[in-house]
């Protein structure tokens, strides 16, 4: 099975490759599909991105949430360089109008004041972004690792008490397979345009998946 290093940069052309208005229809059909599900409506804290590279756009979705009167949270990038900090994410709340800055890697991010951030733990329900999925729920991300460290804790504790991780993705960055490296985090569903794939014990699968 080939490594995500080699997959990484096939699958990033094919998410560049689609097309402003299909991006907008690809985002609207997640939306749809998750507004209704109770994994999103029981979540009072949620963490979204700022899409970049061709990424599904979740902002249709954020702004449901923000309409529903749930907090919102946009990572930022960890300002502590030293491990076990170093390359790992904050969350920052974001409202409506707040003023975003690119950071080091070019990525839009809040401003927030320190009180307004918080970590992934404290969260309900996280909105990963990817560069390929399987229908396992295993994630190839940037390569970075900024995800896998700041949610590899959240799955020590108990199932009771971590955010729920849900993959957002265009359909046509589905691989038939991942093989994962032992620090990658699986998620507990992916959603595309064309449907939700999950694993237990979140079982919001679509039948015809």
């Amino acid at each position: 099975m080939p490594a995500p290093r080699t997959l990484r940069p096939d699958l990033r052309t094919r998410r560049r490759a689609i097309t402003a208005s299909q991006q907008r229809r690809h985002a609207l059909a997640v939306a749809a599909r998750v507004r209704g599900k109770r994994f999103f409506l029981g979540a009072s804290r949620l963490a979204f991105y700022w899409p970049t590279d061709g990424e599904l756009d979740p902002r249709p979705l954020m702004h449901i949430a923000l309409s529903a009167g749930k907090a919102c949270y946009l990572p930022i990038l960890n300002p502590i360089r030293i491990p076990p900090f170093r390359n790992t994410l904050w969350f920052a709340r974001f409202r409506p109008n707040d003023r975003l800055r690119p950071n080091r890697l070019g990525i839009q991010e809040p401003t927030s004041p320190l009180r307004l951030r918080t970590r992934a733990r404290r969260l309900d329900l996280i909105l990963v972004p990817l560069v390929g999925f399987d229908a396992d729920c295993h994630r190839i991300g940037m390569g970075g690792g900024f995800y896998d460290r700041t949610l590899g804790p959240t799955r020590k504790r108990s199932r009771r008490h971590h955010p729920r991780l849900i993959g957002i993705a265009h359909e046509c960055q589905r691989l038939a397979a991942i093989a994962p490296n032992p620090w990658d985090v699986q998620l507990d569903a992916v959603v595309s345009e064309s449907g939700i794939y999950s694993r237990p014990p979140l079982d919001i699968a679509e039948p015809g998946l």
